[in-house]
């Protein structure tokens, strides 16, 4: 594993995930991934109180206030950004860990790793969990063909106006589609895609990946229309159908 710069002096910038569900036992997290935390004090967030709360709990005798701690998220203007991978370069090391998950997938933290390539650094990917990957691993449909799309509309004409595309790509394709919602509004989406995709389509969703709560099903919409209605808990869920 590589903890500092190379022997060039090109800095490395570590991508570390985080659990996805607070209830999850992080048996995933080991020697390399304490050994980074330990040896490098920039770190890159998008929530700085969690993200310190975070690594206090796995008890590594870190000094948490020796650690430099600088905010990305979704409105992280650019030119912030660009003064990040001067920090990056004076340091010679950089973190980035996401809010839940792995960074740089469905995470801003993709935008610092962009241009980090452009300036030479290293980036350095440490294994952990995605919801959307684990997801797709549990519902059985394509892991060949996928894409993962976001968010969907939140208004319902347009919402279900993009399931319909969607489902004639799947079916083109062959392909996967996966997305995400906002936990009060899985109802709204569920309903939407029950009401829209044709009674054939392979529909399921994930709830609460790795927590206590955890929940992946899949049916067809014509057997899912036949059970009793679900009662959606303000839980992150992915949803995910094949044509």
């Amino acid at each position: 594993m590589e903890n500092s710069t190379t022997e060039k002096g090109t800095p490395n910038l570590y991508l570390l995930p985080v659990p996805i569900s607070e209830s999850e036992n992080p048996d995933w997290i080991g020697g390399s991934y304490h050994s980074i935390l330990k040896s490098v004090n920039l770190i890159f967030v998008e929530n700085i109180r969690t993200t310190r709360r975070f690594i206090s709990a796995l008890k590594l005798g870190i000094n948490i206030d020796s650690i430099q701690f600088e905010e990305l998220d979704k409105n992280t203007d650019i030119s912030e950004i660009q003064r990040f991978i001067k920090l990056i370069i004076d340091n010679g090391n950089g973190i980035i860990m996401s809010e839940s998950g792995c960074p740089g997938i469905a995470d801003p933290g993709a935008l610092l790793v962009n241009l980090a390539h452009k300036k030479a650094i290293n980036i350095i990917p440490v294994v952990g969990p995605s919801s959307i990957i684990l997801a797709l691993m549990g519902a059985g449909l394509s892991g060949q063909c996928f894409a993962f799309h976001g968010y969907l509309p939140i208004e319902k004409k347009e919402r279900e106006l993009k399931i319909r595309e969607l489902e004639i790509e799947s079916l083109l394709k062959r392909q996967t589609q996966i997305f995400i919602e906002t936990p009060y509004r899985n109802s709204n989406l569920w309903n939407s895609l029950l009401s829209v995709l044709k009674p054939e389509t392979q529909l399921a969703f994930a709830t609460d990946v790795l927590g206590k709560a955890q929940k992946i099903k899949k049916l067809n919409v014509q057997e899912w229309l036949k059970v009793p209605a679900l009662v959606w808990e303000k839980l992150p869920t992915v949803f995910l159908f094949q044509a």
